[in-house]
């Protein structure tokens, strides 16, 4: 089982058990925080209909601090010359769990059936396009 979650304006793959370094997040290491912001979840080729419920718990490992990225502002001839950089804050996080609501569900179409409607698909187009 798998879901994909926002985090500070970015998506993540996340599976239990898994760590992950995102940005900053409030709070201290040990502290546990629930992920409202669920894109997707998928459990054994079922997609979960509906988002809203289901509910991601996840616990902060460590704060960190990225690498340093360097920022240099040059204008030529000028004798105009800035160096400075940053580090950004980051923490890292461990999935604990994923809890899906009992109910619908929306399940896979077997492939065997995808490739007749496409095959269908490509007839009609066919024979429109002869006519």
């Amino acid at each position: 089982m798998y879901a994909i979650i926002k985090q500070g304006g970015k998506q993540y793959k996340v599976s239990k058990d898994d760590e992950l370094i995102v940005d900053r997040i409030v709070g201290n290491p040990g502290d546990k925080f629930d992920i409202t912001d669920v894109v997707m979840v998928r459990d054994d080729h079922v997609l979960v209909e509906n988002l809203d419920k289901v509910k991601i718990t996840a616990s902060i490992v460590e704060h960190l601090k990225g690498n340093k990225v360097i920022v240099f502002k040059y204008k030529p001839k000028k004798n105009y010359r800035r160096k400075f950089g940053h580090r950004s804050y980051l923490t890292k996080i461990r999935i604990d769990d994923i809890k899906i609501p009992k109910g619908k569900s929306v399940k896979k179409e077997k492939e065997s059936e995808k490739s007749e409607e496409v095959a269908d698909k490509v007839k009609t187009t066919q024979a429109a396009e002869t006519a």
